[in-house]
Parts: C-alpha cells; sequence; structure tokens
C-alpha cells in the first residue's frame, strides 16, 4: 500500500501516515498538511498532532465522518502548499560538568571517543524538534549525529532531574520532570521547556530547530538562581 495511508482512529479521528521509518521528507510532509490545515481546516476539524512520520487528525463526530474528513485531507494534500515555513531557532544552553553528566563517560567509552570528542559532537547536532510526546513538554528532537547513536539502557535509571539533555538512537530532549529514564544523560540545562504561559505552554513548536551551547557549572549555577 502507497503512502500516504488513512487509518480511522476511534469514531473522532484519522491517522494520516507517510512513511514507516523517519526521513526528513516524510516529516516535511507530515508539517505541510499540519500547517495546510491550520491555514485551511475542513468543517468539524479539532487539532491535529504531528509525530515524526504521521499526523494524527481530530475531529467532531457530531458534525463530519471518517470518509468525509478523508476527502478533505485529499484535497489538501493534492493542493500545492509549498514548503512549511521554517520554524524559529532556539539556543538551549547545556553544562556537560560533573554529575550532571552522569553517563557522559560511558557514553565515551562505548562509542570510543573521548568525554570531549562526544561533547563536541553533541553540539554539532542539526537538531529539530519532530514530536511532543510521553510526559508533558517532552520535545522530541531529531538530527543527534550518527557517532553517538546508541539504544536505550537495558534497564530505566530512577530520579534523573528535570532539565537533563538526554538521547538515545537518533533521538535527543531536555527533561521536564524528574523522572526514571533508559537514555543517556550527557548533561544538563537550565532551560525552562515548559514556560507556564497557558496561551503557549511549550517553549518549543514542532518544527523549529535547537541548537545547543556548552556552559560552564558556575554559569548553570548562576541560571538555576537567576
Amino acid at each position: 500500500m502507497g503512502f500516504p495511508r488513512f487509518r480511522a482512529v476511534a469514531d473522532h479521528a484519522l491517522l494520516v501516515e507517510f512513511s514507516e521509518v523517519f526521513s526528513d521528507s516524510a516529516h516535511r510532509s507530515v508539517l505541510r498538511l499540519d500547517r495546510a490545515l491550520a491555514a485551511h481546516p475542513f468543517t468539524g476539524f479539532a487539532e491535529s498532532v504531528p509525530a515524526y512520520v504521521s499526523l494524527l487528525v481530530d475531529f467532531d463526530p457530531l458534525v463530519t465522518d471518517h470518509r468525509l474528513a478523508k476527502a478533505a485531507l485529499r484535497a489538501l494534500l493534492a493542493a500545492e502548499h509549498g514548503d512549511p515555513v521554517e520554524g524559529r531557532l532556539h539556543e538551549v544552553l547545556v553544562c556537560y560538568d560533573g554529575d550532571l553528566a552522569r553517563d557522559l563517560d560511558q557514553v565515551a567509552v562505548l562509542t570510543g571517543q573521548t568525554g570531549e570528542a562526544v561533547i563536541a559532537t553533541h553540539l554539532a547536532g542539526d537538531y529539530r524538534v519532530a514530536m511532543y510526546g510521553f510526559a508533558p513538554g517532552y520535545a522530541y528532537l531529531s538530527g543527534v549525529p550518527a557517532e553517538i547513536h546508541l539504544p536505550r539502557k537495558t534497564a530505566a535509571v530512577r530520579g534523573v532531574a528535570a532539565g537533563s539533555v538526554i538521547v538515545a538512537g537518533a533521538q535527543c530532549l531536555v527533561t521536564t520532570l524528574t523522572m526514571p529514564t533508559g537514555w543517556w544523560v550527557l548533561g544538563r540545562s537550565p532551560a525552562k521547556v515548559l514556560t507556564g504561559d497557558a496561551d503557549r505552554p511549550f517553549l518549543f513548536d514542532v518544527g523549529d530547530a535547537v541548537r545547543f551551547r556548552r556552559i560552564s557549572r558556575a554559569e548553570f549555577d548562576r541560571c538555576g538562581n537567576a
């Protein structure tokens, strides 16, 4: 079966799939349809939720149904909407020192590098906000360089602090809660991904770019006390 594929979700949504594996082109298609829906919503449209290779389109089942929603989405896909507008660029501070980088040395050993090389590689990544999921404010970033790709740990570690900069495979994120994780902790950021603003609760939008900038432990401590 070719793409895009449409899958009914309960009586109130359609999942539009553009691929079975992540690629930049598939994610651009997700963002393009997401932006097109925001600009040209169909009757009964409620919201859309972008992911790596799919878009969940929620609608009011008292107003429309799967058949009509699918027809509206096909019409949007057939129209020429151009590439999605480039998102904003965010600079995110990160400290890679000592206890803030609990897994840095192990990542260095497992990838055959020095700790400084791992840091340089992480800083060189081309990061994009691909989706939100799992926990409030968990913005999954694509673009982790292949040199530091590692599978998740075999067991999760409890009590990983909010603000931890973690990686697993080709993904990276800045945690917002103190929680267990099986991802690798490279450092910690003072960035507040949860903004506290009801109109804009998250720092990033899907499609935004992220650039990490290294700071010292003294700078990190000052940010925490600001």
